[in-house]
């Protein structure tokens, strides 16, 4: 306790052996030792105003005067105001920390037991391999990290942002000096190099990195955490979101990406991560990546299974009934960090991330059921992958049964080969869902039979996002609805609906007669696919007008053809608000 003594001891308080580590005038100094003095005696909670008396007395109210030392001695870490730990300085008066409470901070009889609070530099030497860089870089974002705590609010554990602010130039500068003398290439050095990234870039990323290294999820992920490393007030936090946003370099470059996860309160945020291949490079500097991610377009262009679909609408963008919307929201859900907490925690969820759901959607055909389901794609950032269940059946014995595994498998292979987890669409799937024929039935009913089985099995075991249109339920063999996590119906639109149907498609640069109603229109009991097709042949009758003018009677001829079956149903991918 030599330099707890020596502080105590010495009246000349500038003399002390820790003086210079405190940073502080000596009249501030003699407030500490006032302050330690009465911790020793047993004071763990001192008045701040008796503080002050003691020291400089109450003659002219001399003591008032001093108040702001105490703040200055609070902020530089050494005190603690022990009745108002959660508020920031500048939250309350003077007065009230006058008759506040304040004791010493562990960080100031740490300071007090060891004589010496400064951190230990590396000699300034190069940089062997990257890891000896990574470790000091991740020093760094801890400092960014404490320093970004210690300006939220004084807590008891949190140091001055003074002396953090210190620690942070000196190790800042021990990095340059030490990049100086190194020779060898330091990857992440190259990369902000070639991409020309400024510091708040920098740090943004490299706190990134450290939550890989350390398997940490979410503490580091979220973009007003990451603005806050680089931001000093809440203007700068506002002028930095746009580091995270679409657009920015980071982004644009392809350095790192985000997922949309919904709060418990019903918004969005996101959680970044860096990018696989930039990440392998790091981690990995001196090894080849054996499977290089591939773009899913690339590969889709050498098989004939699947069709590859950039989905270009959202589940705002379609007309679909309170109660299928309320349906996939639950869906969307799944991205709830809360929700996904909890599901983990129960072991209901494993850990891999992603949403893990089976889906029919069903009713007549034109209603978007299709649009719908890549609606819900895009709503979750994922690409799909359309599958024409018509070209399952082959006329050879043994080959709709290969094909059917075919379909799973080459799905399983595009998502290990591109790290990607497209939503699989398997679009008019009755024939592989309905009831399967029951004994004394034909060779091919047992061979249809046993392409069902073959599905049945791989439904049970995929992992993912998967969604069948049907457009009959009725015939669903009762072990398919099982293996289903929602069932969900579409019927025809109602009036309303078919109001906004015919708003979206009815062309704004059009010119349309007078007293034209779409009411009127809407009164037809159409389809969302049937309001495209009327849509389409009224158009191109319109076109060949001398004067191009829509009228309602254009449109009741079309309805009434498209009505009694001259042109089928629409077999439409969905219908758009």
């Amino acid at each position: 306790m030599e330099y707890l003594v020596d502080f105590l001891e010495n009246k000349g308080v500038q003399n002390s052996k820790i003086f210079q580590h405190l940073k502080c005038s000596e009249d501030e100094a003699k407030i500490l030792q006032a302050l330690i003095r009465r911790y020793i005696e047993g004071e763990v909670d001192v008045m701040a105003s008796e503080i002050l008396n003691e020291i400089f007395g109450h003659k002219d109210y001399a003591q008032l005067q001093k108040i702001p030392l105490l703040k200055n001695i609070i902020d530089l870490g050494w005190a603690i105001q022990s009745n108002f730990t959660q508020l920031k300085l500048n939250d309350f008066s003077n007065l009230e920390l006058y008759n506040g409470m304040i004791t010493p901070s562990p960080t100031f009889l740490k300071l007090l037991e060891d004589g010496n609070l400064e951190m230990i530099l590396p000699d300034i030497t190069p940089y062997n391999d990257h890891l000896e860089y990574i470790k000091d870089q991740f020093f760094r974002i801890e400092l960014y990290q404490k320093i970004n705590s210690a300006r939220q609010s004084i807590t008891q554990n949190a140091p001055g942002t003074h002396r953090l602010q210190t620690k942070l130039q000196l190790l800042e500068a021990r990095i340059n000096e030490r990049l100086k003398v190194t020779k060898n290439e330091v990857m992440i050095e190259t990369l902000f190099k070639e991409h020309s990234l400024d510091i708040k870039e920098q740090i943004i990323f490299l706190a990134l990195l450290k939550e890989e290294y350390s398997g940490e999820f979410e503490s580091l992920r979220e973009m007003n955490t990451l603005i806050g490393l680089v931001s000093f007030d809440e203007y700068e936090r506002i002028k930095n979101r746009a580091i995270l946003e679409e657009g920015s370099k980071l982004i644009e470059s392809g350095i790192i990406d985000y997922d949309e996860m919904f709060t418990a309160f019903g918004g969005v945020s996101r959680s970044f991560y860096i990018n696989e291949d930039i990440l392998q490079k790091i981690m990995h500097p001196d090894k080849e990546k054996k499977s290089k991610k591939i773009k899913l377009d690339m590969l889709i262009a050498e098989q004939d299974i699947f069709e590859l679909i950039e989905p270009k609408t959202d589940l705002n963008d379609v007309v679909i009934s309170p109660k299928i919307r309320d349906a996939l929201e639950s869906v969307l859900k799944q991205l709830d960090k809360v929700v996904v907490a909890r599901l983990k925690e129960w072991g209901i969820k494993d850990k891999r991330k992603g949403v893990d759901a089976k889906i029919i959607l069903y009713g007549p055909p034109g209603t978007g059921k299709t649009m719908t389901a890549l609606s819900l794609a895009k709503s979750l950032k994922k690409q799909v992958l359309n599958f024409d269940c018509s070209k399952i059946l082959s006329k050879y014995v043994g080959e709709s049964e290969k094909n059917v595994r075919k379909i799973f498998d080459t799905y399983k292979e595009l998502c290990y080969r591109t790290k990607t987890e497209p939503l699989l669409l398997l679009n008019e799937a009755d024939q592989f869902l309905s009831a399967r024929s029951s004994e004394g039935a034909t060779s091919a009913d047992k061979m249809h039979n046993q392409m069902q089985n073959i599905f049945l099995e791989q439904i049970e075991r995929f992992d993912g996002l998967l969604v069948a249109t049907t457009n009959m339920l009725e015939n669903i063999d009762p072990a398919f609805s099982r293996r289903f996590d929602y069932k969900i119906e579409f019927e025809k639109p109602n009036l309303k609906q078919r109001i906004k149907l015919w708003q979206q498609a009815l062309p704004e640069s059009a010119v349309y007669e007078e007293d034209f109603d779409i009411k009127t229109l809407a009164n037809y009991p159409l389809s969302g696919g049937q309001i495209q097709i009327v849509l389409k042949n009224t158009a191109l009758k319109v076109a060949l007008k001398k004067e191009p003018i829509f009228t309602l009677e254009d449109f009741k001829e079309a309805i009434e053809r498209e009505s009694k079956g001259a042109f089928g149903e629409a077999n439409a991918v969905g219908f758009l608000k």
